[in-house]
Formats: C-alpha cells, sequence, structure tokens
C-alpha cells in the first residue's frame, strides 16, 4: 500500500539510498536505455524495453527526478509454478556501490513473490563478481553454468532464489 504522501506509483523511498522504486513508464525508456548503453557491452535495443512497458516488475529506481538504474522482470508459468526471471537489471555506472540496485532487486523479489513466483532465476556474467555478490546477498544461489553463453564466449552462470511462501 502506498504511503499517501508519496508520488503515485512509487510505493517506497528507501531513506539510506534515497531511491524511489516505481513501475516504469514510457517516458523512462531513453534513460534506461542510456543505462543500459552504458552498463553491458551487448547492450539490449529501445525496442526491447519497449516490449516490456506495462509489466508489472519494470521497475525504475528514481533519485531527484532522475533514473538511477533499472529492473527488467517477469514470471512464466512452468508445470503449475510461477518462475520468475530477472531478464534485465542495472544501475548507471556513477551511482554503482549506493545500494541502489540491492534497493530495487529488493523491490523487484517482493513483487514477483506477491505475484506467485515460486523460484526466481537469472543469468550473469561469471565474471561479475560484483552482482554475483548481489545477487548471494539476496538470497540466490548458483545453478549451473551455461558455456559462451554471451556473444564474446564468456560463459553465463544461472543463479535461483526459492521464495518462502
Amino acid at each position: 500500500m502506498s504511503e499517501p504522501h508519496l508520488p503515485p506509483g512509487v510505493t517506497a523511498i528507501v531513506p539510506d539510498t534515497n531511491c524511489a522504486v516505481r513501475q516504469a513508464v514510457r517516458a523512462d525508456l531513453l534513460s534506461v536505455y542510456r543505462i543500459e548503453q552504458a552498463s553491458f557491452a551487448q547492450p539490449w535495443n529501445l525496442e526491447a524495453f519497449e516490449q516490456f512497458l506495462g509489466e508489472p516488475t519494470f521497475l525504475v529506481g528514481e533519485r531527484s527526478g532522475t533514473i538511477v538504474g533499472y529492473i527488467v522482470a517477469d514470471i512464466t508459468p512452468n508445470h503449475g509454478q510461477a518462475i520468475g526471471h530477472i531478464k534485465d537489471f542495472a544501475v548507471h555506472p556513477d551511482h554503482r556501490g549506493e545500494r541502489i540496485g540491492s534497493t530495487i532487486l529488493q523491490r523487484a523479489l517482493s513483487d514477483l513473490g506477491l505475484r506467485g513466483a515460486a523460484t526466481v532465476k537469472l543469468e550473469v556474467r561469471r565474471s561479475n563478481t560484483s552482482a554475483i555478490n548481489c545477487y548471494r546477498s539476496h538470497g540466490f544461489v548458483y545453478h549451473q553454468t551455461i558455456p559462451r553463453y554471451y556473444h564474446d564466449g564468456e560463459d553465463a552462470l544461472i543463479m535461483i532464489r526459492e521464495m518462502v511462501p
């Protein structure tokens, strides 16, 4: 439930990060895309983000009116159990290390759980130790390796988190 003094769509402003987390809207796409380009060697194109508009777990982190991070996640039914999938997640390079990513990730996990996800999975580059450590701190564990998953030949680690009912 939103607090009455918060902007529409914002459910919390986390005090130690001063970061508001809310569902992404069309006006956020250019900022999200710029963060994507600054973060990844193989960035998604703008149209990839457009297809997730309206998805309850396409979230942005906003500080002082500026988008500083985002997450794209969804749910897929799988043999009677919903599986959450974190598809894309980044924080602007100038704001890393400020717990913004942790704040956005926690909100996404909460929302996925409320929507019925029994498990959440993600793929992460083997070399991305800061992301791996963040995921571990949120209860993700290593599941398997996909060799040469990325265009440059790097392996992906599949990490999963069982959601508490």
